[in-house]
């Protein structure tokens, strides 16, 4: 009886720690994306097969059985240490232990004592504790170095000319040609290519000069990385330019300066008009990781040098981009406003001997200058390390175990690889497989050029190198994370496993089936994608696993898939052809520009934008057209294969680049929900769908949207990325990169909250009976969570961006959306963190060490903005300000004022610093947010303030 009685009491304290943990109530403990109950959603649970026992796929956690079971556990463990430590005291000391009336046996105080001692446990972890999502304040080490360059003016390459960009069904048409067969699958809008075949039928003659007035963003046709590392996609905008005039249509004029807002506004989405695709959407440079065309180099070396993957003229404009981002001490950084890191260097270097380089090249002298006097290659990060292992420039005994075998743990188990962010997982999946076959490029022994770079690359003889005593080996520049003595800990366990003759047995009975797991996993990923994949790193190792599962043969029909989507990932500016960090971010930048031409009030002065946004908007909408459910993507979609392969509810999102690509995010999907809420108001739009020129989005779409969305929703109130949280922090300790941070679960994070929130609240505001008493209670958790995030001094940390303007402007915009009064101490916080960072010129400006170092740039954005200052950060405070409604009035009109100042007479921006960062350490480019945001910022403020704008302009 005693122990039924103790059962039950640790059931009751588990559920109110459950309820506790998820901020329901405990009738309502276990509802679940549909609005279940526990017992409802556990029938289903079990009798419909959906998910895997004891986790949650769509949460993305443990069930709340389950729950019950591991505090239970806890429990009996600790009240059992509690028991045997009063026995060993008491028979070590005697009779001073000993309690008059207590017995050693279990007693009532002893049970007492335990739950007291778990019970502070849990008032510890859930309440005084640093929760999981936040990001932390200012780093103890700062980045001490800044990158520079020789100052050496690069004029275009001749060939750069004959290059042009296709999209959509020319695109597909193009790569059907070039491999004689139709390997693509899935929805055309939105993918951009690079060719040099020539247009069907010859452009009007057009003035080259004012066309490259219009495109320049202010420069020459002269790239100079001292001046600006950052492209202007000079190449790109002259030729939509070029399309536009010779299609008949005016520029704007060059003649006149604004002088008033509205005129300013006008005159910017003219010009970006001007570069609007025609199947609705805006490109862009998403360049600038230095670590990324290095692997598809590596791929397309160890692979034969296929010249459907990579053609003579591409290699040489790859080659010209290393070269243009060589730094004065002859490294490259990580990114391109990254000073020089062994990462970069070790990978560009590589790169650029296995295109043909000779090592007497100048280029190839610095570079290997640079990496041998900082150790050589033994001394560069694990991502690097990995890509020399496969081709052959190291042995894999000196890279840290990736074991394979780690997916066939149990679902449920704490580290299962399923529960990483989805990045990691999918990077470390083809990882797990190549490591586990211990794949190298099969001619490595004889290529002469592989027995060069082992002896470039290291300052000892290749042979005499101890490989297992170097895994650990890493430079102080590359060690953003250093690896924790707990990951170090199991990856010298490991490397005993790899290696120790008792293990091998159960290695080689388990590891054959973690390879046939991870190549089945990677082949889906494929399908899902229509073989774009996640992103650029996994998109070339899974080519690599895919050229491997199928022994070399280069006509293999998912081989060949992979090569045709390769060209979705370059990209051509006038620093030559680069890697992106994306398929490109097509339908971010679109969703953010329509919302901005909306709220300047634009949208019916220019009928044919909205119009092709909406079109592309709607063939965008992920695994929700008839192109896109009839492709292999859609039946992954089931229940079945989204617990098989973890994937999140994929139908009625939207994603960052294309609805090919197959991922839907929780940002992405509520901005493009809020742009096709926007455009329901553009006369243009209902007109087009009225008379059948434009396809309708039924609300069941919308519906799904909005579905999608409230399943992002996290515990803690925020929303993470493509999927819920399935981790805990302490995974954060087994981060395996060194080079990134905050990698290994899919946190909540402010942007991502804001964006889901406030679509939500848009959502609901039209139509107001779906689903309305769960909107407005994921409103009120994501409110409560946004608060949390807000540091002391008012700021939030912008984790996708640089950095503070813009973690300020999605904390403030989702706490007033979400029903915040904007008289509250929050926003009042927030308004004043803005104004006291406000530069004396009426700007704001950061850089991207703001990320890094967790802190706001002192300097701004001193480098490459305006005397600190910078257009994209200036337009995300000001966008903060009006929606809180700032009373200061002078301080928004000296921003105001100061983008007009640094708008150009065609109405572009000029491009300044890096806007983008991921996992704190890697900067990456958006050349759209030049004209997006500035385009919001001022039709934001001219509808908030109005005629006080202009006032002494």
């Amino acid at each position: 009886m005693i122990l039924f009685v103790i059962g039950c009491t640790i059931a009751v304290a588990a559920l109110i720690q459950a309820s506790i943990s998820q901020g329901l109530p405990l009738e309502q403990l276990g509802v679940r994306s549909r609005g279940r109950g526990l017992l409802s959603w556990f029938y289903h649970y079990c009798v419909d097969g959906v998910g895997v026992a004891g986790y949650d796929p769509i949460l993305g956690a443990f069930s709340p059985p389950l729950r019950i079971l591991f505090h239970i556990s806890a429990f009996l463990m600790l009240w059992s240490a509690v028991i045997s430590t009063y026995d060993s005291l008491q028979s070590e000391f005697g009779i001073l232990f000993e309690i008059p009336g207590i017995k050693s046996e279990i007693t009532s105080s002893l049970f007492l004592l335990s739950l007291s001692i778990y019970l502070v446990f849990l008032l510890v972890t859930q309440y005084l504790l640093p929760a999981v999502s936040d990001p932390g304040g200012p780093r103890p080490h700062r980045i001490q170095r800044q990158p520079q360059w020789d100052n050496r003016p690069i004029p275009l390459p001749g060939s750069m000319k004959q290059w042009r960009c296709v999209i959509a069904e020319e695109s597909h048409a193009i790569t059907e040609a070039t491999f004689g067969e139709s390997l693509l699958s899935g929805e055309p809008f939105g993918r951009d290519i690079w060719t040099q075949k020539p247009y069907n039928s010859k452009l009007k003659a057009v003035d080259e000069k004012f066309v490259h007035e219009l495109a320049s963003g202010g420069r020459t046709d002269i790239f100079n990385p001292s001046v600006n590392p950052n492209s202007a996609d000079i190449p790109y905008r002259a030729q939509l330019i070029r399309e536009y005039l010779a299609a008949g249509n005016s520029p704007p004029s060059l003649e006149k300066e604004p002088q008033s807002v509205q005129a300013a506004l006008r005159k910017a989405v003219h010009f970006y008009s001007m570069l609007q695709r025609d199947d609705g959407h805006w490109g862009g440079d998403y360049g600038g990781p230095h670590f990324l065309m290095p692997g598809l180099v590596v791929a397309w070396y160890i692979m034969g040098k296929p010249k459907s993957m990579l053609d003579d003229e591409s290699i040489e404009l790859m080659k010209h981009y290393i070269r243009c981002h060589q730094q004065s001490d002859g490294g490259w950084g990580t990114h391109l406003e990254s000073p020089s890191t062994q990462f970069g260097s070790v990978l560009m270097y590589l790169a650029l001997r296995l295109m043909g380089a000779d090592k007497e090249d100048p280029a190839c002298q610095k570079g290997l200058e640079f990496i041998r006097l900082h150790g050589g290659a033994l001394m560069t990060a694990s991502w690097a390390k990995f890509y020399l292992c496969l081709a052959g420039c190291m042995h894999w005994d000196g890279h840290n175990s990736v074991p394979p075998e780690m997916w066939l743990l149990p679902n449920w188990f704490p580290f299962h690889p399923g529960r990483m962010w989805c990045h990691a997982r999918m990077v470390y999946l083809p990882m797990g497989y190549l490591y586990g076959s211990r794949y190298v490029y099969t001619e490595a022994e004889t290529d002469p050029l592989i027995k060069e770079l082992r002896e470039e690359l290291y300052v000892q003889p290749y042979e005499s190198i101890d490989w297992i005593k170097t895994r650990h080996m890493v430079a102080p520049m590359d060690n953003y994370s250093p690896i924790s003595k707990l990951m170090e800990t199991a990856q010298n366990l490991l490397a005993r496993y790899e290696t120790w003759a008792i293990f091998q047995p159960f290695k080689n009975l388990v590891r054959p089936r973690g390879i046939k797991l991870c190549a089945e996993y990677m082949a889906a990923e494929d399908l899902q994608t229509n073989f774009i994949d996640i992103g650029p790193v996994n998109k070339v190792l899974n080519m690599i696993s895919a050229y491997d599962v199928a022994k070399g043969n280069l006509e293999d029909h998912s081989v060949k898939r992979h090569i045709a989507r390769v060209a979705d990932y370059m990209w051509v500016a006038e620093d030559g052809m680069k890697m992106k960090g994306y398929n490109g971010s097509q339908c971010w930048d679109t969703s953010f520009a329509v919302q901005g031409i909306y709220e300047a009030d634009l949208m019916d002065e220019f009928p044919d934008v909205s119009k092709r946004v909406w079109a592309y908007l709607e063939r965008c909408q992920i695994l929700s057209t008839e192109t896109s459910m009839a492709t292999e993507a859609y039946k992954y979609e089931s229940a079945a294969y989204r617990a098989r392969f973890y994937r999140h509810i994929s139908k009625g999102g939207w994603p960052f680049s294309t609805s090919a690509h197959g991922w839907p995010i929780s940002d992405c999907t509520g901005e493009g929900l809020k742009g096709v809420l926007c455009l329901l108001k553009s006369n243009a739009v209902l007109e087009g769908i009225e008379n059948g020129t434009l396809k309708a989005i039924s609300t069941k779409r919308l519906e799904d949207a909005a579905n999608i969305l409230l399943t992002y929703q996290n515990e803690d109130g925020g929303f993470a990325t493509y999927e819920n949280n399935r981790g805990f922090g302490w995974y954060e300790d087994l981060n395996p990169s060194e080079v990134f941070g905050s990698i290994m679960i899919d946190y909540s994070y402010c942007e991502c909250s804001m964006a889901s929130l406030t679509a939500l609240a848009d959502f609901h505001e039209t139509f107001p009976d779906h689903r309305s008493d769960e909107i407005r209670h994921a409103i009120d958790k994501g409110r409560d969570f946004l608060k949390s995030l807000q540091r002391p001094d008012g700021s939030w940390y912008g984790s996708w961006a640089c950095c503070f303007c813009y973690g300020v402007w999605f904390g403030i915009e989702g706490l007033v959306k979400c029903g915040e009064p904007k008289t509250s101490q929050a926003i009042k916080k927030a308004c004043q963190f803005l104004l006291h960072h406000q530069r004396r010129n009426g700007g704001w400006g950061e850089d991207f060490t703001s990320c890094y170092d967790k802190d706001y740039a002192a300097n701004g954005m001193e480098a490459y903005g305006d005397d600190g200052s910078g257009v994209v950060n200036t337009a995300w405070a000001l966008l903060a300000l009006s929606v809180a409604e700032c009373d200061d009035i002078e301080a928004i009109r000296r921003g105001v004022r100061y983008l007009m100042k640094r708008q150009l007479p065609c109405g572009d921006w000029p491009q300044e610093g890096i806007a983008g960062v991921f996992n704190r350490a890697c900067g990456i480019t958006y050349t759209a947010y030049r004209n997006v945001f500035p385009i919001w910022a001022l039709g934001r403020c001219s509808a908030t303030y109005g005629d006080l704008l202009d006032k002494e302009l």
